[in-house]
């Protein structure tokens, strides 16, 4: 049997199970007979094109991989890097040469919509030389905002996170009989998907969060304050969700009022502030007692609030889609498919052709928002509800603290 070597890297935000899926892959390499080594891209694409590479089995031989489920961020470190659009850039070529100078048969990039990028123009790029690599992607986004695909790893574990923070953040809320305004901004920044979670956080019909704001609809900041008002005859003390990407009709975001905004290497406007503006903006207008809080980068590392089948889904996507490359699949991303005929939560996986997803985003869908724009429906908690089901028991070292996996 002529063995053939795999690859994989990881790019873009990190999550709570993005090395979960990177455990999948290396462990389902190692049990098919078509792989013989298994190697990670140090800092994604970018780094490989560096000639950045480690070797599993000296890293993590044997059961040090068991680690890298427990272990948040991305252990083979990440990029943001965009590869050129003309495939006759000088990079395919040298990715490619290094491909078959290291035996490559099998490249698994672990990632979202951008990443998915990098997985579409590889895949072409070898379908036009005629390589024999099979290249395959694999999802992974907390903003949950990839097509053709039920949900990705590590929006269950972050919705767990932002659901237990808010709760935690409504119980310290309600210590006054006081009017007061708690503002909860969210990572969203064109999908409200995570803001979208702060609804389980409830505990009863009309509990907080009374207010919830999505990118999906255009944000009014008058409606906004007559909202605040009318939340007082339910609560003296209001707590308020919105996603980092809330704008006007015009299309405008909510940060931009007063802020500088920047971009990335994509183009993308780098967002923060909204909480802040509109918490300035309740005081002055409404002269009540307001505080914003931002969860911040918590909602994407934290295990603590690690969500069992997120963690077990992240796993079996990574091990599936050794399988499909190894069986000749390439050019696609391992997908999530709901069983919608079973009364219980049932989950199979598939492959997409990666190009219909690449540079697309799925946003909730408008009708499990509330028409009032300011709630989500019971079709969104039905359909978030068994994502974040679960307790992860983590590992702990002599001073009691999790143990992770750290790259040397």
């Amino acid at each position: 049997m002529d063995r053939k070597n795999l690859i994989v890297g990881q790019s873009g935000g990190p999550t709570a199970v993005i090395n979960s899926s990177l455990y999948g892959i290396v462990k389902g390499g190692r049990d098919q007979a078509e792989v013989d080594r298994i190697y990670g891209m140090v800092n994604g694409i970018e780094g490989f094109l560096k000639g950045q590479v480690m070797d599993f089995d000296v890293a993590l031989p044997g059961e040090d991989l068991e680690t890298l489920k427990y272990t948040p961020g991305a252990y083979l470190g990440s990029c943001r890097h965009k590869l050129p659009e003309n495939l006759d850039d000088l990079a395919y070529k040298q990715i490619f040469a290094s491909f078959h100078d290291m035996n490559i048969g099998y490249f698994v990039y672990i990632g979202g919509n951008d990443s998915m990028d990098t997985v579409s123009k590889l895949s072409r790029y070898g379908e036009r030389i005629g390589s024999d690599v099979r290249i395959l992607g694999i999802p992974k986004t907390i903003d949950n905002d990839l097509v053709k695909t039920d949900h990705t790893p590590g929006y269950g574990s972050a919705a767990r996170y932002v659901a237990s923070t808010v709760r935690e953040i409504v119980i310290d809320a309600n210590v006054y009989e006081k009017k007061s305004v708690t503002i909860v901004e969210i990572m969203g920044r064109h999908a409200g998907w995570l803001t979208a979670a702060s609804v389980l956080a409830r505990k009863y019909s009309g509990d907080n969060p009374l207010l919830v704001y999505l990118p999906e609809k255009a944000f009014d900041t008058e409606k906004f304050l007559m909202d605040v008002e009318h939340a007082f005859d339910k609560n003296c003390n209001v707590v308020v969700c919105v996603s980092e990407g809330i704008r006007d009709e015009k299309g405008t975001f909510i940060c931009e009022y007063e802020n500088d905004v920047c971009t990335d290497n994509f183009g993308h406007k780098m967002l923060t502030g909204c909480g802040k503006y509109l918490e300035n903006l309740v005081r002055s207008r409404l002269q009540v007692k307001v505080r914003s809080v931002e969860l911040n980068v918590n909602q994407r590392c934290s295990t603590a609030m690690l969500s069992a089948a997120d963690q077990k889904e992240a796993m079996e996507a990574g091990a599936f889609g050794v399988k499909a490359a190894v069986q000749g699949e390439t050019g696609k991303m391992v997908s999530f498919i709901r069983d919608s005929e079973k009364d219980e939560y049932v989950l199979n996986y598939g492959l997409e052709d990666v190009n219909e997803i690449c540079n697309k985003e799925k946003p909730v869908p408008v009708s499990w928002i509330a028409e009032s724009g300011n709630d989500m429906t019971d079709d969104f908690i039905q359909y978030a509800m068994p994502l974040i089901q679960g307790v992860v028991s983590l590992p702990l070292d002599d001073n009691g603290l999790p143990l992770f996996a750290y790259r040397k």
